[in-house]
């Protein structure tokens, strides 16, 4: 099992920044493969970054180039900085943990965080 605790969501204005935090327990989080995930009301989840434990990262167009995913291994912790906010950025932001890494934003992982609410505003 593996438990997952996002934080760092909020509100701000277009142009600024959030950094998200999701700390892992209950696993060798050094085998893990970590993604985030958002989803806006009526929506499928979408795959924005992935994080595998060998360092290799995905991103998905939308946010490429603006988002930042990297982990602290020793705190069992992946982040995501989020720079150059956008108001289509808006949406409940999900960690995930242990995908398939041959499809590192496909939302087909085991363990899912209870996620965290960014919202921009123009």
């Amino acid at each position: 099992q593996v438990q997952l605790a996002e934080s760092g969501g909020g509100s701000v204005q277009a142009g600024g920044s959030l950094r998200l935090s999701c700390v892992a327990s209950g696993y060798l989080y050094n085998t893990l493969l970590m993604a985030w995930f958002r989803q806006e009301p009526g929506k499928e989840r979408e795959g924005i970054a992935s994080i595998d434990s060998d360092g290799t990262i995905n991103y998905a167009d939308s946010v490429q180039g603006r988002f930042t995913v990297s982990q602290d291994k020793a705190k069992y912790t992946a982040y995501l900085q989020m720079d150059s906010l956008k108001p289509e950025d808006t949406a409940m932001y999900y960690c995930a943990a242990e995908g398939r890494r041959s499809s590192p934003l496909a939302p087909t992982y085991n363990y899912w965080g209870q996620g965290t609410q960014v919202t921009v505003s123009s």
